[in-house]
């Protein structure tokens, strides 16, 4: 049983010791292409992320979670309750179009897109290193006792980083509650606003822990996304993985000498310099094979492609691949499964949309009062029913009345004949219908019921009428 290959690292996390405790990760400050182009999707992604609740389309918040009341806004598009089917439709695309990219490229959302990693290693890991220097001396400065210089170095990072997690608490509020409503409490100030101060210092609290603490755990813990895509990848996934075929050889990795040729001693090209797993921010050995706590953020191909070019060797010993490109040497190809994910997805897609341009900005809601029977009012016969009218947009309506139009009838609301309806506003409240025996069908009759704003109709609905059996 020598020969099987040592396996025990599958039975542990990195960032926990023997002991069973943390394991703290210095990772090396990461350079190289990848880390550019990351650092450019990652500032645009940021832009994106600080500008989104403050951008507005058509007088919609561009993105709006608002929970407690019910609002929603997904790219100028406002969501109610009563489009909450439109909202679950949204929510199984992006799984959809999350388990595709998975299949194909792996775990690339989190490396690339997931804030979770574009706050940790693009904000608050370069404040780190500006204040606490590279791997080797933020290690001593972790070992070395509270003098003058510990106390300042992580004073002036606990600040800076409270800070930044105080700004980014506010965002998150926007996001909520609206970015409206949030730039009226800061000019009315925290001492009129308790409550909301205070949860904005938990939110604050919660964003330092994670950042400031907890950092790569919540990636190798508590997301599920790192457990899910040992589902869903297989041998053709493109990953970030180590070419073991061309970095092990035959008598496995060994350190560089120079002016010896490797290949003539069976000698693989992976020098063991162990780089690549001190960049790691998961602090993983990428060498050991696909692993959950693998972000796929690319600092180890960049660092392993600057010593293959430092030692004359070919770099790409660590790049994305799949595992049938590295044994079999295959191409990428799109599998059957791939194919099965895009047409669900392009499926989904089409009806979203589809649902979303044929969705009312205007919802009226009439239906007869539960218990009662209709009324005979001279020659007429008479129903009460409730009325609930919800105006999606960010425009009042102010002359907002009923028009009854088959059969004929008139309809008597309870109170004024016209009334006003808020933007993102709802109004309610009762009216009597009535109609001449004979226009009724029977003891249902369908009837059909349009809403105006002045002369602009912006509603039609249909309800059903309760009449006499017999008319005789």
């Amino acid at each position: 049983m020598s020969g099987l290959p040592d396996e025990s690292f599958r039975d542990s996390i990195g960032t926990i010791d023997k002991e069973g405790k943390r394991a703290w990760v210095f990772p090396k400050i990461p350079k190289g292409k990848f880390y550019e182009k990351r650092k450019l999707v990652s500032y645009f992604l940021l832009a994106f992320l600080f500008s989104a609740p403050f951008i507005k389309i058509n007088g919609n918040q561009f993105l709006l979670f608002n929970v407690l009341d019910r609002k929603f806004n997904f790219f100028g598009f406002p969501f109610w309750p009563q489009d909450f089917h439109l909202v679950v439709i949204s929510m199984i695309v992006g799984v959809v179009f999350v388990t595709l990219f998975t299949v194909a490229f792996g775990r690339i959302f989190c490396g690339w897109i997931c804030p979770q990693t574009i706050f940790m290693e693009m904000v608050f890991r370069r404040i780190e290193f500006w204040i606490d220097g590279d791997r080797g001396a933020q290690m001593r400065l972790a070992k070395q006792e509270w003098n003058a210089e510990k106390i300042r170095k992580r004073v002036t990072k606990w600040i800076v980083f409270f800070i930044i997690s105080f700004l980014i608490a506010n965002v998150f509020l926007a996001y909520l509650v609206g970015s409206d409503h949030v730039l009226e409490m800061v000019k009315e100030g925290p001492f009129h606003n308790t409550n909301t101060l205070i949860a904005l210092l938990i939110f604050t609290a919660v964003f330092y822990f994670v950042f400031a603490w907890l950092r790569e755990q919540v990636c190798i813990i508590a997301c599920p996304y790192g457990r899910l895509q040992g589902v869903l990848l297989d041998n053709k996934s493109i990953v970030v993985a180590y070419d073991h075929v061309r970095g092990e050889g035959e008598n496995g990795r060994a350190k560089f000498r120079k002016n010896e040729d490797r290949s003539q001693v069976g000698k693989g090209d992976c020098i063991d310099c162990r780089q690549c797993v001190n960049v790691c921010p998961t602090g993983i050995d990428i060498r050991n094979g696909t692993q959950l706590e693998c972000i796929n953020c690319t600092a180890c191909i960049d660092e392993c492609d600057h010593i293959m070019e430092s030692v004359n060797l070919p770099k790409g010993l660590i790049r994305y691949a799949s595992e049938d490109e590295i044994v079999k040497k295959e191409k990428f190809v799109f599998t059957a499964r791939m194919k099965g994910y895009v047409s669900v997805l392009i499926i989904l897609t089409g009806v979203f949309i589809g649902m979303l341009f044929l969705r009312n900005e205007v919802e009226a809601t009439v239906l007869r009062l539960p218990g009662q029977l209709y009324e005979r009012k001279g020659d007429n016969i008479s129903n009460v029913f409730t009325y609930k009218i919800v105006n999606k947009t960010v425009k009042d309506f102010n002359k907002v009345h009923f028009k009854l139009v088959d059969p004929k009838g008139k309809i008597i609301v309870v109170g004024k004949p016209q009334f006003q309806i808020k933007k993102e506003g709802m109004a309610q409240g009762t009216l009597f219908i009535e109609i001449h025996p004979a226009f009724l069908k029977g003891d249902k009759t369908k009837i059909t019921i349009e809403v105006y704003d002045g002369d602009v109709l912006i509603e039609t609905t249909t309800t059903n009428f309760l009449g006499p059996r017999s008319f005789n």
